[in-house]
């Protein structure tokens, strides 16, 4: 089998889907995508499979090194994301050559299901004690939100009580033993997390996510010092080599690769074990597309130490096209009970509408973040 050619989609809400063909007919989707940069990342994708038309797909291992290490200057969101998604539509193929989810092809299950979160509010929460019950009502078990709007190094105690007052009223909402995970975003500099950590202990969040940016995860020593809620973080790290450091230092309890960013399934495969050597638990970060989810789903499978997982059916980014409308068999994605079933079909197991994707990348998109700036001018972060 040879890989004869390939297409790229960009479709909304902010979405890339890579499609992989081969000589005998089977194909194979991936989800190469950094938000906001999808153009950039269509063109990286571009550049690698310049080296793999003739090649045989099923060489996954290869290919994957071949994509990283062939090149002097490596890694970073736009690169790995490039391979991220290859990596998921070669493993796509393969499955379905031994018309096999891929999870059997790493090992095999240890799970049936795992337990899904569901995002409440926005950018700028409101009302999410009212939205917290709604998805808890749904059968939910965890929601996620982000905890604060934009702060400066050191701000008020106004905006940390503004905070506190949003997860009182979720956890009052939802009750004592709904998980809660609040997401700093990177938003928060030291000073500010420290105390936002401190205050928000008597809720019992199920983790505080991204209370520093990445780069500045040394900062996470003395917020750890100041709370025990676990200390969640990873979405903006891409490799391995990445990760090394935040494990070996001991101060995250959870991390959140992202299988469309961080070098797809044969990378966060390896991740996730490397994790578990240190008794580090996993919550892949997935607010993307069916693919992105689907391959996230085939690596929790067979990874012990992965206990929930994102989705973004119904996030606040998914207007006018969401998570199932790509999809012929939606019930791939039933939720129950808090938990997704793994997909059992060959390969990623998910079949795309491929009509749909095809109608929707003619319309495509041009999704950014937002810019925020504080009152004084300076750049804030989103």
């Amino acid at each position: 089998m040879k890989i004869t050619g390939y297409e790229l989609f960009q479709v909304p809400p902010r979405w890339l889907f890579l499609k992989i063909e081969t000589d005998e007919g089977i194909t194979g989707w991936g989800e190469p995508v950094i938000e906001g940069k999808a153009s950039t990342v269509k063109a990286c994708v571009h550049e690698l499979m310049e080296q793999l038309i003739g090649k045989d797909p099923a060489r996954i291992e290869d290919h994957w090194n071949m994509m990283y290490r062939s090149g002097f200057y490596r890694g970073g969101p736009i690169h790995m994301s490039a391979i991220a998604g290859i990596d998921q539509a070669l493993w796509d193929i393969k499955g379905k050559f031994f018309n096999a989810p891929v999870h059997q092809l790493l090992g095999g299950a240890c799970r049936d299901s795992i337990r899904v979160y569901s995002w409440i509010g926005g950018d700028r929460p409101a009302d999410v004690g009212t939205a917290a019950k709604e998805v808890v009502d749904a059968g939910f078990t965890a929601v996620k939100m982000n905890g604060t709007e934009e702060l400066q190094y050191v701000d008020s105690y106004e905006k940390i009580d503004q905070t506190v007052e949003r997860i009182a009223a979720v956890r009052e909402a939802v009750g004592d033993y709904i998980g809660i995970g609040i997401d700093f975003h990177g938003r928060v500099h030291k000073p500010m997390a420290k105390i936002l950590a401190k205050e928000l202990e008597p809720f019992r969040p199920m983790f505080i996510e991204e209370p520093v940016l990445p780069e500045n995860n040394e900062a996470l020593r003395d917020i750890a010092m100041h709370t025990n809620i676990p200390i969640a973080t990873g979405e903006r790290m891409f490799s391995r080599w990445e990760f090394k450091k935040l494990l070996s230092d001991g101060y995250a309890d959870i991390i959140q690769p992202d299988l469309s960013h961080a070098g797809g399934i044969t990378e966060c495969k390896k991740i996730f074990s490397m994790a578990e050597a240190y008794d580090v638990a996993v919550a892949p970060h997935c607010p993307l597309g069916p693919i992105a989810l689907a391959a996230c789903l085939q690596v929790d499978a067979t990874s012990h130490n992965a206990f929930i997982q994102e989705q973004s059916l119904g996030i606040h980014y998914n207007v006018e096209s969401d998570l199932l409308d790509y999809i012929t068999d939606k019930s791939v994605f039933h939720y129950e009970k808090g938990h997704v079933n793994i997909p059992q079909g060959p390969g990623l197991g998910i079949e795309i509408n491929e009509d749909h994707v095809r109608k929707l990348a003619e319309k495509g998109h041009n999704w950014k973040n937002p810019v925020w700036r504080h009152a004084d001018g300076t750049i804030a972060e989103w």
